[in-house]
């Protein structure tokens, strides 16, 4: 039975962000980017401090292991890292070698120390989007392709199950990986299709119960479902267009990204991070391993 549950939202960061996203917990702390002004920011008790800034779109980011303050991150059209003396290097921009203006979206570390990230035409043409593995030795591995605007991914504890989201084509899939070699076993799934009207799936993150909880953009809720598929709790947010989600990993309480991009009369919830009280924790982000 799905339960449906609209607690109290509190305002946590109200930055009026355009387009927040990638919230994670990393290195203690909870951390996301604002995308289409190429910043991140790191949140703590003294409020959010600006770790990052690029001179062109940025996704999402993952910490690197064993190189404090260095991050792996989606930007612009490939893949590169960020260190703590601002400096950037690129490992790859595939997205420079595609026919569309196209820039980098979602992404994640896994488990095993792979880094995933999405990819998206500017324009939203179908099919155009991508999904890249970055391996341990800096290399960038096109996965998946005929997507169009690829989000999450996340992984179960093991590391042997990714689910992701088209958000265009309103689907949230599941693919079985290797976590040996990083290798797909087999097509992705359809593991869920959200009904018309519930918006699109964005950002997501998988719980220490193994369930997914899912950011739906243009429905203003945030799903939760049980790894067997079935849409356990549906919590409603104060802004028409979450974009991700993030579980403090000691404390009940889910923290939301939200957008004022494609909001016609945007209020002080639109481009802020939100936190609800939950029934679920979650788990600090995995690193990337360089080597």
């Amino acid at each position: 039975m799905t339960a449906t549950a609209a607690p109290a939202a509190t305002v946590v960061v109200d930055g009026g962000y355009e387009l927040a996203e990638g919230g994670r917990w990393a290195d203690g702390r909870y951390v996301y980017v604002d995308i289409l002004s190429g910043r991140l920011f790191g949140l703590d008790a003294a409020g959010p401090a600006r770790l990052a800034c690029l001179d062109v779109p940025l996704g999402a980011v993952a910490p690197v292991e064993g190189r404090p303050g260095t991050w792996i991150a989606a930007a612009g059209t490939g893949i590169a890292l960020l260190s703590a003396d601002g400096t950037v290097e690129w490992l790859d921009r595939p997205e420079d070698r595609t026919p569309l203006p196209s820039r980098m979206n979602d992404g994640v570390a896994d488990p095993a120390g792979r880094f995933w990230a999405g990819s998206m035409a500017y324009d939203g043409t179908r099919g155009a989007g991508s999904l890249y593995r970055t391996d341990h030795d800096g290399t960038v591995v096109r996965v998946l392709d005929g997507l169009t605007i690829v989000n999450g991914p996340a992984f179960s504890a093991d590391g042997t199950i990714m689910y992701f989201a088209d958000t265009a084509a309103g689907t949230i899939f599941r693919c079985r990986v290797d976590p040996g070699s990083g290798d797909l076993s087999g097509a992705p799934e359809t593991f869920a299709r959200p009904a018309e009207g519930e918006g699109g799936p964005d950002g997501m993150t998988v719980d220490a119960e193994g369930c997914l909880w899912v950011a739906m953009w243009g429905a203003g809720t945030v799903h939760r479902y049980h790894p067997d598929g079935r849409l356990l709790l549906i919590a409603t947010v104060p802004a028409p267009h979450p974009t991700s989600v993030c579980l403090h990993p000691t404390e009940n309480r889910l923290l939301v990204t939200t957008a004022r991009y494609g909001v016609k009369d945007p209020t002080r919830t639109s481009g802020a991070v939100l936190g609800i009280p939950v029934p679920a924790r979650g788990t600090a982000a995995c690193s990337w391993h360089d080597r």
